[in-house]
C-alpha cells in the first residue's frame, strides 16, 4: 500500500507548506519513488473557482477541468504529477458531499455528526487509489483553526487505521528572530507542536521557518521539548528561488529523516534537475524584460503560474526573465519603451480591458514580440478588428452589449467538464501546417487547459484572415478559434487555453519557450 506523509502548519499562516510537501515529494523521486500528492483546505467554499484572485491569488485548472488551490501548480511543476479533482479537497466540498448523501438517504436515517460521517468522507478522499509509492497530503491553514480541527482529527484517525508505521506527520512553524535582543525564539514552534499534540498528533519532523541556520543548541532545546530527535528538527531558511527547496533539504539529510522513520534503504539521490537550476541562477547570463499588462498585482500569488512558466522559458533559453508590471488600468505606450516582449493574462471583467487592448496595439505597431493567454488573445482580436478592420464598436459582448461583437459567449459546444459557462480542463486542438504555432509546438495536435465563458466569433474568420489575422489552431470540431497569429510580424501569437498549467521547470512549455526566444532576439 501507498505511504502517506502529511504537511501541517502552525504560528502563522504562509509558512510554505505547498512547497515543502513538494520538497519532500522531490527527494523521495530522486531515489526513484513514485509521488502523487493532495491538497485539502479547511475554508468552506466549494473549491476556489469564485474566489477573488486579489485575496486568495490564482486559480489552478487541473487537466479534468477542476478549479483548484493554487499549490496543485507547486505539485505538477515540481513533481510532474497530472492531479485530478480528486486531489483538491475542501471544507465546503466535504460538508457539501455529507448533506447531500444524508438529504438521499445513504445514512439510513442515523444521526449524521462530525465524527464519524464527515471525518469518514475525509478520509475516502486521502484514501483515493494513486498508484504511488507516496501520497503527499498538505492541509491547508494553521493549527488552532476552528475549521481545520476536524481535518486534524481524520489524519490522526487515518494514522491509525493504515498503521502509523505507514504515516508521517512533518509540521512547519516559526522561530522569529528579535532584533533587539539578537535572540531566535522557539517557543511558538514549542506552542504549535503542543496544540498539535493537543489533537493526537505527535509530529515527527519539524521545518522550522527561520531566516539563518538553526543552531545545534537551537535544535536540542526544541527536539527535547517537542518530543522528537534533535536530528529530525530541519531549519527552513528562506531562499531566492523555490527551486533550491529540494538542495536545502537534501544537505540537511531530510530523506535520511523519512527513510528512516519508514524503514526505506538509503540511496543517494539525483538532484541534477536542482542542481542545473541553481547553476542557471547563479549564471552570469543577458536578461530580457517582459510587460506584464495585468490588473491583479496587488497579489504576489495572482500570476503565480504565468511567473513561473516564464522563469521556465528562460532556463531554456538560458538568459534571466524580469518581468515588469504594467498596470492595465493606468496603460501608457511609454510602459512600454524598454520591454523586449509584451505578455497579456487572462482575467475577468471590463476593468483593464482598455488597457489590454492598447497593449496589443503597441506591440502588433511596434513589432513587439507579443503573447495573449484567454483574455490576451481576445483583446488582440478586438485591438485588430478596430484598428485594421476599422469596425469602431468592434468589442466582446462580456464588455459591451450593443456592439459588434467579434468576441461572444460560447456557443455549440459540448459543456461535460464546464462549470456553470465556463469551459475548463484539458482540449485538443488542431493546428495548421505552415503556421507560427506548428514552428512552436512541432505537431498538429496538443492538449491545452483551459478556464474561460468567451471566444472568438469563428464567422468573421475571413475578414480577418484577408487582412493578415489568421486562426492557426482550432478545436477539432472546428468551431472553437483556439490560437490567432499575425502574419508579417516578428512573433505575435495569442491562445484562448491557459499554457502556464503545463510548463514545468525541467522542459518549460513550447510557447513560453518560443516567446522568450522572441523577446531575445529583438533584445539583440
Amino acid at each position: 500500500m501507498a505511504k502517506y506523509i502529511f504537511i501541517t502548519g502552525g504560528v502563522v499562516s504562509s509558512l510554505g507548506k505547498g512547497v515543502a510537501a513538494a520538497g519532500c515529494g522531490a527527494l523521495l523521486q530522486s531515489r526513484g519513488y513514485s509521488v502523487h500528492a493532495r491538497k485539502f483546505d479547511p475554508y468552506l467554499n466549494i473549491d476556489p473557482g469564485t474566489m477573488s484572485p486579489f485575496q486568495h491569488g490564482e486559480v489552478y485548472v487541473t487537466r479534468d477541468g477542476y478549479e483548484t488551490d493554487l499549490d496543485l501548480g507547486y505539485y505538477e511543476r515540481f513533481l510532474g504529477a497530472k492531479l485530478s479533482r480528486h486531489d483538491s479537497v475542501s471544507g465546503g466540498r466535504i460538508y457539501w458531499d455529507v448533506l447531500n448523501a444524508e438529504r438521499r438517504g445513504d445514512y439510513l436515517g442515523a444521526t449524521v455528526q462530525m465524527i464519524p460521517h464527515v471525518s469518514n468522507k475525509i478520509k475516502e478522499y486521502i484514501a483515493a487509489p494513486s498508484d504511488t509509492d507516496f501520497v503527499v497530503c498538505e492541509i491547508g491553514g494553521t493549527v488552532g483553526d476552528i475549521e481545520g480541527k476536524i481535518f486534524l482529527e481524520s489524519i490522526r484517525q487515518f494514522a491509525n487505521d493504515v498503521g502509523r508505521k505507514n504515516v508521517m506527520f512533518v509540521h512547519l512553524t516559526l522561530a522569529p528572530y528579535l532584533e533587539k535582543s539578537g535572540e531566535l525564539k522557539t517557543k511558538p514552534t514549542q506552542m504549535s507542536v503542543r496544540q498539535l499534540l493537543e489533537n493526537g498528533i505527535q509530529a515527527d519532523m519539524l521545518v522550522v521557518r527561520t531566516p539563518r541556520m538553526l543552531m545545534p543548541d537551537e535544535r536540542d532545546k526544541i527536539g527535547m521539548f517537542c518530543n522528537l530527535p534533535a536530528k529530525n528538527v530541519i531549519s527552513g531558511i528562506d531562499v531566492d528561488n523555490i527551486y533550491k527547496i529540494p538542495l536545502a533539504y537534501e544537505a540537511q539529510h531530510v530523506f535520511d529523516i523519512i527513510a528512516n522513520h519508514f524503514g526505506l534503504p538509503q540511496a543517494r539521490g539525483d538532484m541534477t534537475r536542482f542542481e542545473r537550476i541553481e547553476n542557471y541562477l547563479g549564471a552570469d547570463l543577458p536578461t530580457v524584460t517582459i510587460g506584464m499588462v495585468g490588473k491583479y498585482f496587488d497579489v504576489p500569488d495572482a500570476y503565480k503560474s504565468l511567473n513561473e512558466a516564464l522563469f521556465h522559458a528562460g532556463i531554456q533559453n538560458n538568459v534571466h526573465v524580469n518581468i515588469k508590471k504594467i498596470d492595465a488600468e493606468k496603460f501608457s505606450p511609454d510602459a512600454c519603451h524598454d520591454v523586449d516582449g509584451i505578455l497579456v493574462p487572462g482575467g475577468f471583467g471590463v476593468r483593464g480591458v482598455d488597457g489590454k487592448i492598447e497593449a496589443a496595439k503597441y506591440a502588433r505597431e511596434n513589432n513587439v514580440p507579443y503573447m495573449g493567454i484567454c483574455l490576451g488573445m481576445q483583446v488582440a482580436v478586438i485591438e485588430f478588428a478596430r484598428n485594421v478592420l476599422g469596425i469602431q464598436d468592434a468589442n466582446s459582448t462580456e464588455f459591451a452589449k450593443t456592439c459588434t461583437p467579434v468576441i461572444d459567449i460560447m456557443h455549440d459546444h459540448d459543456t461535460e467538464n464546464m462549470g456553470g459557462t465556463l469551459r475548463l480542463g484539458a482540449y485538443p486542438c488542431d493546428i495548421a501546417s505552415g503556421t507560427l504555432a506548428a514552428t512552436i509546438y512541432g505537431t498538429e495536435k496538443i492538449s491545452e487547459r483551459h478556464r474561460h465563458r468567451y471566444e472568438m466569433d469563428i464567422k468573421m474568420e475571413s475578414a480577418f484572415r484577408d487582412a493578415g489575422l489568421i486562426i492557426s489552431g482550432r478545436s477539432p470540431d472546428g468551431k472553437l478559434p483556439e490560437i490567432v497569429e499575425i502574419k508579417n510580424h516578428p512573433f505575435f501569437i495569442a491562445g484562448q487555453f491557459h499554457p502556464e498549467f503545463q510548463s514545468s521547470p525541467y522542459s518549460g512549455h513550447p510557447m513560453f519557450n518560443a516567446f522568450i526566444n522572441a523577446a531575445y532576439k529583438k533584445h539583440g
